[in-house]
């Protein structure tokens, strides 16, 4: 498969209905349309959106049932960029070759916006998701999708980041909070592609698992490719270059192996999944 591609034509389709989908500025204030936007367009890979939809596809349903999933992650997503960002926070001036949104709009507008980011990403899942039919799903959808931006996943993970001692943390405590930042946000889009494609639970449990591993190895691949730059919460300071990649396809391998039985309408994930961890940039 050509994942560029693949990530261009399903990152088109997650675009247009999120400019569908996000307020104008003569629904709601001005600024606060403008600085929700500044961060989603232009967005980056889109990879979890792709994920989504591979996950659909890998079930067997058609990928454009992950579209409600594949937005709400990417509005929780860029949500948490933007309180990343901030000053209280990692404290960073530029995102995607722009300057961050506290930057541009202030600090207050910038929680404001982050805020509205997550809210809207419930409401699109709840409200398009009741009309399309499907409450069961995409109610199970919603609650994982809440579990993964909470307490036990993205917020506890960004605490434990904060707190992160340099001195003190080993690769286990390290490999939690990836698991429950990036792998959290990864495993959910996964997941929740496959909960609306009709995906079974025994057969959801093992797109969990799969989704968890490439979540953790992916932030592994971003701390290799972030390696010059300084940060205690990184593998690659505890196990060195060589031995975060051995981590990273130790985890691909084991993720790979959950979805071995899918046979070929799963390879757009697998490929996926293959990208995320061993992506040069």
């Amino acid at each position: 498969m050509d994942v560029q591609a693949y990530l261009h034509e399903r990152g088109e389709w997650v675009d247009a209905f999120l400019d569908e989908v996000l307020p104008r500025p003569d629904a709601v204030p001005p600024s606060l349309a403008q600085a929700m936007r500044h961060l989603v367009f232009p967005g980056g890979k889109r990879l979890r959106p792709a994920l989504a939809f591979a996950a659909a596809e890998a079930v067997g349903a058609p990928s454009e049932r992950a579209l409600l999933m594949a937005a709400a992650v990417e509005l929780i997503h860029t949500y948490s960029l933007v309180h990343d960002d901030l000053p209280c926070m990692d404290d960073d001036d530029e995102r995607r070759g722009r300057p961050t949104v506290h930057v541009a709009y202030g600090e207050a507008v910038a929680v404001l916006a982050g805020d509205a980011l997550q809210a809207l990403a419930f409401e699109v899942l709840a409200a398009r998701g009741a009309r399309a039919g499907s409450s069961e799903r995409v109610l199970g959808a919603l609650r994982d999708l809440a579990e993964a931006a909470g307490a036990r996943a993205l917020v506890g993970g960004q605490v434990d980041d904060l707190a992160v001692d340099e001195m003190r943390a080993d690769a286990a405590a390290i490999e939690s909070v990836h698991l429950r930042k990036s792998g959290a946000l990864i495993a959910v889009a996964i997941v929740g592609g496959a909960r609306l494609g009709g995906a079974d639970a025994a057969t959801l449990a093992r797109l969990r698992r799969f989704g968890d591993c490439v979540g953790v190895a992916f932030q592994i691949a971003d701390d290799l490719l972030d390696r010059d730059t300084d940060g205690a919460c990184s593998l690659v300071r505890i196990l060195g270059e060589t031995g975060a990649r051995v981590r990273a396809e130790a985890l691909l391998a084991e993720a790979l192996a959950e979805v071995d039985d899918l046979g070929e309408r799963a390879e757009p994930l697998r490929d996926l999944a293959r990208f995320a961890v061993r992506r040069e940039r």
